[in-house]
């Protein structure tokens, strides 16, 4: 009896992990395409107005209004930032807010540049979007 339980202990042990992983890798891809589609329509709004915005706010004029805000989602909160005095770079960014992904942090600049600055409840450094573990 002792055996039976101490195998399924085991087994938990290692498929629990895995499980959650599972689970995370399921959710990331609202983030990941709702950056991927606030930066295409940043860059159509750069074509028509050859700036990413006024002041700190990301495309904010009357042309923008039907799309410049991020629909509300169950497990992510978005923002948008102008990163210089120019209007000329911006930073996108989803923070996990429930779920397997909450506190992850994951952005993307004017360049297309991915960056994950927090994973699995810890501060990381990577020049990606991170999936499954701490390297890209």
């Amino acid at each position: 009896m002792m055996i039976v339980v101490a195998l399924i202990a085991i087994l938990a042990a290692i498929a629990l992990p895995s499980y959650n992983d599972y689970i995370r890798r399921g959710q990331q891809p609202e983030a990941f395409n709702a950056l991927s589609d606030f930066r295409a329509k940043m860059e159509q709004y750069y074509q028509d107005n050859r700036k990413y915005g006024s002041g700190t706010t990301c495309a904010n004029d009357a042309t923008a209004s039907s799309w410049n805000e991020f629909k509300a989602t169950n497990r992510f909160s978005y923002a948008c930032t102008i990163t210089d005095g120019a209007q000329q770079a911006y930073s996108i960014s989803a923070t996990g807010t429930s779920g397997q992904v909450k506190n992850d942090v994951y952005s993307i600049d004017q360049n297309g540049n991915r960056s994950t600055s927090k994973f699995k409840g810890a501060t990381v450094s990577a020049n990606c979007w991170l999936t499954r573990s701490s390297a890209c």
